[in-house]
């Protein structure tokens, strides 16, 4: 497993942010903020520990995409499938989510970060639901940062829904057939009017994308650590965005 993401990482010591930001930067950063569970089990902690842990390298990451200017970034908070958690855990989750909401806000808003959520939310417990809301009313003309949290998301949940919603427009015959295409069906996302990732970063090892914006992910440069995401700290996010600007982007062309 350690051959793998040494295979993928080119070799970068003490990046410095002067460094990073000499190249382009992803306009959109995706991450999938794994291992929570498995940092506090290993401290012999409970899994709510890591969570409330994870909170905090999520400040950490939101802060640094504002200073080096990165315009987007969508985070991996609660699938559609985490719901089959035990419930002790879901609840500490949505708590975690209400605290904060509650408690970053006010610094998101002055930070000028826009909080955008996709996925169902109309199925969270109310507190989170009214939370969720206020966050994105009360930053909806900020324009520095969108952050975009995925809750009670899932990627072919996101599809289906898509397809339904143009169908009906057929249906109705509002949308003829032959206008349907790439463009349509992206207005019909949870994501319209955000730019598929660049860059997405998946922490704690593992190898897949679990169901996460399956359509959006097309061209997107994957990057893989071991590094528990509670442990995740600036300079890895630095190395994943100095591994991108390394690779060749060819989108099916040529170079």
């Amino acid at each position: 497993m350690r051959s793998f993401f040494k295979k993928f990482c080119k070799s970068a010591p003490h990046l410095t942010q002067q460094e990073i930001i000499k190249l382009p930067l992803p306009r959109h950063l995706a991450i999938i903020m794994d291992g929570n569970g498995r940092w506090a089990k290993k401290k012999g902690l409970p899994r709510a520990a890591g969570h409330r842990a994870g909170a905090e390298t999520l400040r950490l990451i939101v802060e640094t995409c504002l200073e080096v200017g990165m315009p987007y970034l969508t985070v991996y908070a609660f699938s559609t499938e985490n719901w089959k958690r035990p419930p002790e855990e879901v609840k500490a989750l949505m708590a975690l989510l209400v605290e904060y909401i509650e408690k970053e806000l006010q610094q998101l808003k002055q930070n000028g970060v826009k909080i955008k959520t996709i996925g169902n939310i109309s199925e969270l417990p109310s507190t989170a639901i009214s939370r969720v809301q206020k966050a994105e009313k009360e930053t909806a003309h900020n324009h520095k940062l969108v952050l975009q949290i995925a809750l009670n998301y899932g990627g072919r949940k996101e599809i289906l829904d898509a397809v339904k919603s143009i169908a009906g427009e057929v249906a109705s015959g509002r949308l003829p057939v032959a206008t349907i295409d790439t463009a349509t069906m992206e207005e019909h996302l949870y994501t319209a009017g955000v730019p598929d990732p660049d860059l997405l970063i998946r922490t704690a090892g593992e190898l897949r994308l679990s169901n996460f914006l399956l359509w959006q992910f097309a061209y997107t440069e994957f990057w893989f650590t071991e590094v528990f995401w509670p442990d995740f700290k600036v300079h890895h996010l630095y190395q994943a965005i100095y591994d991108y600007q390394y690779r060749q982007r060819r989108f099916g062309g040529l170079k």
